[in-house]
């Protein structure tokens, strides 16, 4: 059976040494059927191709197949431009032939297990980015979105056994005192995202929900939030009650 990983943020090349073998030698026992999955901020599909072309090529190159969810800090314009396909039940949009970003609000079934993706999240930092260049407003999701989300999540009677995101639901936000949130800078088709996740949290049945964005790792309870940490999705982590 394949193995999964799953880790925090990799913000372009800033973190992504935590992906090499020295960080993480079981990559090196890893096949193509195997996923590392990025709980948001890939950060390597950016409009400057520098370091990011490098580093993509790199990633590809690795003994595994890499997934995403997107962070905040995603070129949203560049990764629209992607195509999209149907992949393990959901829609992705493919960077190569190894690296796929998980598409906002779909499901999708890996080793037997389903997984409920929905990337974005509100930037901290706004007011020192300059929007189309570095903070694009499609960090949050549209109603559109939203709604696919709902569609999808009933489909499956709205049981998943993973959920990935970047940011958090509400009430993990209240306890970690990252609360404050501003919609004034976003267009009427934008939705709060922290609202939309508490809404999942409360309506969906899950085993372990993923998260990245905060910068720390910590558990509450079958909630993980993925800075540094690479943990292997096993029977322990999906059977915690």
């Amino acid at each position: 059976m394949a193995k999964i990983f799953i880790t925090g943020d990799i913000h372009g090349d800033i973190d992504i040494s935590k992906l090499t073998i020295c960080e993480f030698p079981e990559g090196r026992e890893l096949t193509k059927d195997d996923y590392v999955i990025i709980c948001g901020d890939f950060g390597l599909v950016w409009h400057s191709e520098t370091n990011e072309s490098f580093w993509l090529k790199w990633l590809s190159e690795q003994p595994w197949t890499t997934l995403f969810v997107d962070g905040n800090h995603e070129d949203f314009d560049l990764l629209k431009t992607y195509p999209t396909e149907e992949w393990h039940g959901g829609k992705v949009h493919k960077i190569t032939e190894s690296i796929y970003h998980l598409m906002r609000g779909e499901v999708f079934e890996l080793n037997g297990l389903t997984f409920f993706s929905f990337g974005g999240a509100f930037s901290h930092d706004r007011e020192y980015r300059e929007e189309g260049v570095s903070w694009w407003q499609d960090e949050l999701p549209t109603h559109d979105e939203v709604n696919h989300a709902l569609d999808n999540l009933e489909k499956y009677n709205c049981s998943v056994d993973v959920i990935l995101t970047h940011d958090a639901p509400k009430d993990i936000q209240d306890v970690l005192g990252m609360n404050h949130v501003d919609m004034t800078p976003y267009d009427c088709q934008y939705e709060n995202i922290c609202s939309f996740l508490q809404h999942i949290k409360n309506t969906v049945q899950y085993k372990a929900w993923f998260m990245g964005h905060y910068h720390m790792d910590r558990d509450y309870h079958k909630h993980h939030l993925l800075y540094y940490d690479i943990v292997e999705l096993t029977p322990w982590l999906l059977n915690r009650d």
